[in-house]
């Protein structure tokens, strides 16, 4: 028999093990990239929301992503800043469970809508004549609605199989709380869990992968055997740009995931490329997305400006 935890008991995560002298730099580089975060994905969404003429099938996927990726940074960044300055590496079981929950919840979400834009750049690259019969309004609803339905139900019974369990150890191995590293306070069998988990990396990992490398080679193609250089460019730029972004998320995510399933994976390797999942799509997507999509850009700094002579009248 193994001794049972009780799970209202507190649990252990990952020491960070900084020395004292970098406790107080630390704390404010990451509150700091915190807000960072919250700020330009606000901007993102504030920016497509407010103004009519982004009302379009791109932007209104790309209007997703911020909202994602604050679900992420948001179940990630507060605890994390809050245990440096304390140094206080607990957490309760029910609260690691949700932060589990809404971590995994981002991720799959990501994927998801990164996927269903590469699908919407393929429509307007290669069949640009029927891309408004073709991305109608009510089949963007539904590809929306499907990306967080799917994402929020795929999660939703993979988090549901862990909690069955009663956990019978406290320590954690990452730095923050996930699905893998959950799973290994659990003593009872848990092939059920690993058998899902196993399908919905194949399904959301393995099916993101194929259509955007689909789309992508019908893009590159359609670039190729075309005579306008100019939009030649722009295209690959754009879609350039996005893959860049999905295969850092993809790449970093699936490695992570399959490095709890060997005993042979660097701990240091698998807790860095985790931490990259959480810190650098939040951070790096509206900052990519803001700067190279031109109309985005333009509305972004007008509604800056925008808010700032609002404040200024009312000072005065």
């Amino acid at each position: 028999m193994y001794p049972n935890v009780s799970s209202s008991n507190l649990l252990t995560l990952e020491s960070l093990a900084l020395p004292a002298v970098y406790i107080y730099p630390a704390f404010i580089f990451g509150t700091i990239t915190y807000l960072i975060i919250v700020i330009c994905n606000l901007s993102v969404f504030l920016s497509i929301a407010m103004t009519k003429k982004l009302h379009k099938p791109m932007f209104l996927l790309l209007f997703n992503l911020p909202i994602s990726d604050m679900v992420g940074a948001t179940a990630f960044f507060p605890h994390f800043v809050s245990s440096i300055l304390t140094q206080n590496r607990q957490m309760s079981y029910s609260a690691c469970m949700t932060q589990g929950f809404l971590i995994h919840f981002y991720g799959s979400a990501n994927l998801l809508i990164l996927s269903a834009m590469s699908y919407d750049r393929y429509i307007a690259i290669c069949c640009p004549l029927q891309y408004n019969a073709i991305l109608t309004p009510h089949r963007l609803a539904k590809i929306i609605s499907s990306i967080w339905i799917l994402s929020f139900s795929i999660m939703f019974v993979l988090f549901m199989l862990l909690a069955r369990f009663k956990i019978c150890r406290r320590n954690l191995v990452d730095l923050y709380c996930n699905n893998p590293s959950l799973l290994k306070l659990v003593c009872d069998d848990t092939r059920v869990n690993n058998y899902y988990g196993l399908s919905f990396i194949v399904f959301l990992q393995g099916g993101s992968l194929a259509i955007i490398a689909y789309t992508y080679m019908q893009i590159l193609r359609t670039c190729v055997m075309g005579n306008n250089l100019d939009t030649r460019r722009k295209a690959i730029q754009t879609c350039g740009t996005h893959l860049v972004v999905f295969l850092t998320l993809q790449v970093n995510t699936l490695i992570t995931l399959l490095s709890h399933r060997s005993e042979r994976a660097s701990p240091f390797l698998r807790r860095s490329l985790g931490l990259s999942v959480l810190i650098f799509p939040p951070f790096l997507d509206p900052i990519i997305y803001g700067i190279k999509i031109k109309a985005l850009k333009q509305t972004i700094v007008l509604f800056l400006k925008g808010n700032s002579c609002r404040k200024n009248t009312v000072t005065l």
